[in-house]
């Protein structure tokens, strides 16, 4: 499950910006993590809240925003919602599309004290 060791980075990045202006608590972290990154959010939910025990960021609130996927086509440039990697564009049907969103997985803010 490698959703634990993106909860343990992030609780490593919310706990480095809150050291560097000496904050003792982490309050609540928010992340954007795409359709098709790979992430099961309810397990990141759930290693969050253990990885957090005994740490700065016990009891915090992880926030997920979800980022549906979009993509691009390299043929006639629409851009268009999709779940899937290798997807036809819905305008020409080619599918040499470009994923422009939906992988993403970053830290957005991070409430401290």
């Amino acid at each position: 499950m490698h959703e634990m060791s993106i909860a343990l980075s992030i609780i490593d990045i919310a706990h480095s910006q809150a050291q560097k202006i000496n904050a003792k608590k982490i309050n609540e972290v928010e992340v954007e993590i795409g359709e098709m990154a790979g992430v099961v959010k309810e397990a990141l939910l759930f290693c969050f809240d253990s990885a957090s025990k005994g740490t700065s960021a016990e009891g915090a609130q992880l926030k997920v925003i979800d980022i549906p996927g979009e993509g691009k086509c390299s043929q006639c440039g629409n851009e268009f919602p999709t779940s899937q990697e290798f997807s036809p564009c819905p305008k020409c049907g080619e599918f040499l599309v470009a994923l422009i969103k939906g992988k993403e997985l970053k830290v957005k803010t991070i409430n401290i004290d």
